[in-house]
């Protein structure tokens, strides 16, 4: 075993958000990018959630959980020109 203490799984998330962060920089390819994109938005979801991040008397957090009950997307768009 390489490790006395296996690391936390806030600890893991953190590295693969970093990981994820340095494969997105290295200009991917579009289908390539677009998987990395969205498991690098997945893995901070999850940071956000160990972490407690979105707190009730947040005001972002609060328009998008109400969208989210209304059964509405979290992207809230003006126009689509």
């Amino acid at each position: 075993m390489l490790f006395d203490v296996e690391p936390n799984r806030l600890e893991q998330l953190k590295e693969l958000a970093s990981i994820l962060a340095q494969a997105i920089d290295d200009r991917p390819g579009i289908r390539d990018l677009s998987q990395l994109a969205k498991q690098y938005r997945e893995t901070l979801k999850e940071i956000e959630q160990i972490e407690g991040a979105v707190e009730e008397d947040d005001e972002i957090g609060n328009i998008l959980s109400g969208r989210a009950s209304d059964g509405k997307p979290g992207a809230i768009r003006k126009s689509r020109s």
